[in-house]
């Protein structure tokens, strides 16, 4: 981990819904890290006063960038400047990678369980994006509860990595408004049960969302017979 603040560039930026972007972030030198971590964002008002966010890292593009995906908040005080105004060619001030426990490598052993509620599925869709890099024969699935179809981030890529990669399953749920033929609704313990690995394959569970949903999807799998020192669990706030 880097501990001192470093100042990057804006090196790129593109949408991923009507409320969200993903920022690609240039070092002044080689930055490292694994699927899971964060970083922390430093922003400077003109009177000095600050504003200190943390982002998981939605993609590593080795040697010196990384990607964030950022979600406009109502009552954000950060994320409106980041999703609505920052320009590529901007600074930041960063400081990070940081995280050791909510991280996933291709060398871990057992199938990978991914659940993922809303911009959650940020740090998960680092590691789906490390799981395809290397070509793991690690069996992985991603259930990503959503609001509606144009909520979902990264549509294009999980399209395509649920189609092509035998080893992936991608289970999109939409609690305010499905496509035709898909039912809307919040999910439940039984569709939980229903997309994710078995307790008898021993995943590793990955769950990431507010805290609500991470709370409530970590009981119903413990109460499934799932090994709660198996579940790692990342929580944004409300």
């Amino acid at each position: 981990m880097r501990r001192s603040w470093q100042t990057v560039e804006v090196s790129a930026a593109r949408p991923e819904t009507a409320r969200a972007r993903t920022l690609r972030l240039r070092f002044p030198d080689v930055v490292t890290g694994v699927p899971g971590q964060h970083v922390d964002l430093r922003l400077t008002a003109e009177d000095g006063y600050q504003a200190v966010r943390s982002y998981s890292v939605a993609a590593w593009v080795p040697p010196r960038e990384l990607e964030l995906t950022v979600e406009e908040l109502d009552d954000g005080e950060v994320s409106p400047f980041l999703v609505g105004v920052l320009s590529v060619g901007d600074h930041l001030e960063v400081r990070g990678p940081v995280g050791g426990w909510f991280t996933w490598t291709p060398e871990l052993a057992g199938p990978l369980q991914l659940i993922a509620g809303g911009s959650g599925v940020v740090p998960l869709m680092a590691m789906l994006r490390s799981h395809s890099e290397a070509s793991s024969d690690v069996p992985a699935r991603l259930l990503y509860s959503v609001r509606s179809p144009d909520h979902v981030f990264y549509r294009g890529e999980l399209d395509v990595v649920g189609q092509e990669d035998p080893q992936v399953t991608v289970d999109i749920a939409y609690s305010r408004e499905a496509p035709d033929g898909r039912p809307a609704g919040r999910l439940t313990h039984e569709a939980v049960t229903a997309s994710c690995f078995p307790p008898d394959d021993a995943p590793v569970v990955y769950i990431c969302g507010s805290t609500g949903f991470v709370e409530a999807v970590a009981a119903w799998l413990v109460e499934d017979g799932h090994d709660p020192a198996r579940i790692r669990t990342e929580r944004y706030g409300g």
